[in-house]
């Protein structure tokens, strides 16, 4: 399968890799579904969790070796490692202060 870019441009396009309900991995869904509601409309973006545990081959396809990993297929591909505890730094990565409504 493989990350794929998505031909809409300028639609946002997220994958959050993570290890069932492992704290690091609950942490970080909780902080990027609270970064995504205060960020963006609903409309603008697609986000897919993924958990290892039940897909580990898409994981290594998509070059997925830790978990929590947040990687953004589109508009560029960017990956972030944690729990994206520091919204900030997660916020400017993945360009979502110039997507605020």
């Amino acid at each position: 399968m493989g990350v794929e870019m998505d031909a809409a441009a300028g639609r946002l396009t997220l994958l959050l890799y993570v290890a069932g309900d492992a704290p690091n991995s609950v942490e970080a869904m909780a902080n990027l579904k609270a970064m995504c509601d205060d960020c963006l409309e609903p409309d603008t973006y697609d986000l897919e969790i993924i958990d290892v545990l039940e897909e580990p081959l898409r994981a290594l396809e998509d070059g997925v070796l830790v978990t929590p990993t947040l990687l953004r297929v589109s508009p560029s591909a960017l990956s972030i490692v944690g729990t994206l505890e520091d919204h900030a730094k997660v916020r400017q990565a993945l360009g979502l202060d110039q997507r605020k409504r």
